[in-house]
């Protein structure tokens, strides 16, 4: 078991280098707010048609097939989850309401009222035709075909709200993560260090330290293999010694994971004190001193027609993406 190919989860693609990698990492950090931003408050044909274009847009960007095949195919299975969990929900919450009164005062303060047969109101002396009780009683003939409740068998019970919901929160999830690791998966660390650092120049007014802020970030996502790394050690370690789970029942699985842990939380801490020191040795003293360019920005002509299609459309989507 390969977590650092079957999960490929912030790990960036080096070959091939696509059309993707070749945009500069702020526009590409526009379109990813673009996709995150877009979808709220956005109708379910706007959410289905950023899923289709994440979808597109990762085929024309021709990525291997291995890297994202087992990945969306999780990703999705765990969208028709919730959405399936959020659809058999139900769609509001009864509230019931306790009385004003209590039972023995409402018995004797409401007296029982007795219908009167076949008396005509005062109010309405000219009018001599009447319904019957079962007329009033039949329901009326509908004029369209709407049904608020879809499917109703047992404790099952679709309405078109819950399934609204289910649909929305399937298809926000999928943008949310598939969105982000995309991004991820085209831009290297430090161009995303790099872009947000240049992004964020004008809060440096405030005193605010970007630089220190960036380096922490590159330092994560360069963090997150060995994580990955660290995991996997762990797995082949329990693999080769062949541990009988059924032997060892509930209280011996527990601490064993727990010793798992434990080790997996020692040996990261070990890893991040050989960066420490492996940054020391550099003499690192603090970011400002020690600035290191690892990418040059450059706007060119395809970042800028990058730049113009997410104009184009965010204004689609005020025009006609809006909920009604």
């Amino acid at each position: 078991m390969d977590l650092l190919r079957s999960l490929p989860l912030g790990l960036y693609l080096e070959q091939p280098r696509t059309w993707l990698h070749r945009l500069d990492p702020r526009v590409k950090l526009a379109w990813l707010m673009m996709f995150l931003l877009t979808p709220l408050l956005a109708d379910l044909p706007w959410r289905f048609g950023l899923v289709l274009g994440l979808i597109l847009l990762t085929i024309s960007a021709t990525i291997p097939l291995r890297v994202w095949r087992k990945q969306i195919g999780w990703l999705l299975l765990l969208c028709l989850l919730v959405c399936s969990i959020t659809t058999l929900m139900p769609d509001g919450l009864a509230v019931s309401y306790q009385p004003r009164l209590p039972e023995q005062e409402l018995t004797f303060t409401q007296a029982p009222t007795t219908p009167q047969e076949d008396s005509q109101p005062w109010y309405q002396p000219l009018i001599f035709w009447q319904g019957s009780e079962d007329n009033l009683s039949t329901p009326l003939p509908q004029p369209t075909t709407y049904q608020y409740v879809l499917f109703h068998r047992g404790p099952v019970r679709i309405t078109r709200r819950s399934l609204e919901l289910g649909l929305r929160l399937g298809t926000w999830l999928f943008t949310l993560i598939y969105g982000t690791t995309l991004y991820l998966l085209t831009t290297a660390p430090e161009e995303i260090t790099v872009a947000i650092e240049v992004l964020l120049q004008p809060l440096k007014r405030w005193r605010i330290p970007i630089t220190e802020v960036t380096l922490t970030l590159t330092l994560a996502l360069r963090f997150m293999p060995l994580v990955l790394e660290e995991i996997q050690n762990l797995i082949r370690a329990i693999r080769t010694r062949a541990i009988n789970w059924k032997k060892l029942g509930v209280r011996g699985a527990f601490q064993l994971w727990l010793m798992l842990a434990d080790r997996l939380i020692e040996n990261l801490f070990l890893r991040a004190e050989q960066v420490a020191s492996a940054m020391t040795v550099r003499g690192f003293t603090s970011p400002n001193n020690h600035q290191v360019r690892w990418h040059q920005l450059r706007i060119r002509l395809m970042d800028q027609l990058a730049l113009v299609l997410v104009v184009l459309v965010c204004g689609l989507r005020i025009w006609v993406g809006t909920l009604p």
